[in-house]
């Protein structure tokens, strides 16, 4: 179904998507051979020399490993070498690199670390890795004590299995405010992980540069705004929500019990990798089906990646399953987010009220 065009949106929120237009154009030729649009970013527009905000001060990290095994020590070194050229008192949590079959330790140690992580408060709570393995700790986690690390300061940033965490942590109520202001970075971040963003073997500087850079923005406060590009035919519209998602795998895997959160009129964005797009579709009609899709104010697509293709598809393609979907659902859905098992992504504030606007072809996620 085609997105209906909102009405003309307020000169606040017009003047701050075209200034991170603007300022998106900078980034246009650097991100020029990555497969997604870069981060478009204007925290110029909103902090000058006097804005209070102490951008400059080193953020200490903790880089923790709460689901599968990191199988390299080596990536993990590499990771911490890498953040703390990029300016974070970084360091390894002490049992990040503990191993028990395909998980990052036992199930008790994963949980004790986690709140070790918690109780210690760092600026940044990053993930090595995701994997498989919270879905084992979510009945056990002690979500008054999420809560107040985020109170303390802390970001907890992760994506893929991390998912499971973040949106349990919506789900009891620990994901920090709804609304923060500007230069407030505690709260849950769907973002880069460390082994795979910062230590990859395959990048001389561990991982992406606007997916390094767009995360140093995100943790140090000046991150307000992203963009992208989307396909033709949503010009104008104007919408907003608390932004939510991640994996879509382990979004329907939630569905049903206490960790599922029950967000409507939200911005729910998702993500999946080695599902053909037949279970892509499957996924997304149960969400339509159990009323999820239909309650929110836009869907928002990300990279759906490393499937194999068969023989009896016969031109059926993700596209195909998307199209589907928008005739059966009433919301706007949105392709095109730089953001799931791709080197470029985006950091995203989950849980944060955010607003969305399209010109032309280009998408602002502004909060």
């Amino acid at each position: 179904m085609p997105a209906r065009p909102a009405a003309k949106k307020p000169a606040a929120r017009k003047n701050k998507a075209e200034a991170a237009h603007d300022h998106g154009r900078d980034h246009h030729d650097h991100a020029s051979g990555h497969d997604h649009h870069a981060h478009d970013h204007d925290h110029d527009h909103a902090c000058g020399p006097d804005c209070g905000h102490d951008h400059e001060r080193v953020r200490r990290l903790t880089v923790f490993s709460p689901a599968g095994v990191v199988a390299k020590g080596a990536t993990a070194r590499k990771a911490l070498k890498r953040l703390k050229a990029l300016g974070f008192d970084a360091s390894l949590e002490a049992d990040a690199l503990s191993k028990h079959q395909r998980f990052a330790g036992e199930d008790d140690a994963r949980l004790a670390a986690l709140h070790r992580v918690a109780e210690d408060a760092p600026d940044v709570a990053l993930a090595a890795r995701g994997g498989y393995g919270l879905m084992r700790l979510l009945d056990r986690i002690d979500w008054p004590l999420i809560a107040r690390s985020i109170e303390r300061g802390t970001a907890w940033v992760g994506y893929s299995d991390v998912t499971a965490f973040q949106l349990a942590a919506l789900a009891h109520n620990a994901a920090g405010p709804t609304n923060a202001p500007h230069g407030i970075t505690a709260g849950l971040w769907a973002g880069p992980m460390a082994c795979g963003d910062f230590g990859s073997d395959d990048n001389p500087e561990g991982g992406d540069d606007v997916t390094q850079e767009c995360f140093v923005e995100a943790m140090t406060g000046q991150l307000e705004a992203v963009g992208f590009r989307t396909e033709a035919g949503l010009d104008g519209l104007e919408t907003g929500g608390r932004l939510w998602g991640g994996n879509l795998s382990i979004l329907q895997s939630l569905l049903g019990t206490p960790h599922f959160p029950k967000i409507r009129n939200g911005v729910l964005f998702l993500e999946d990798v080695n599902e053909h797009p037949y279970r892509i579709e499957r996924a997304l009609l149960q969400l339509q089906q159990a009323g999820v899709l239909d309650q929110q104010k836009a869907i928002v697509l990300g990279a759906f990646t490393d499937y194999r293709k068969s023989p009896l598809d016969r031109g059926y393609t993700i596209k195909s399953a998307i199209d589907h979907l928008r005739s059966v659902t009433r919301t706007p859905i949105l392709t095109g987010l730089p953001f799931g098992h791709v080197p470029t992504k985006l950091s995203l504030p989950l849980g944060r009220k955010v607003n969305v606007a399209v010109q032309g072809r280009d998408v602002f996620v502004m909060w």
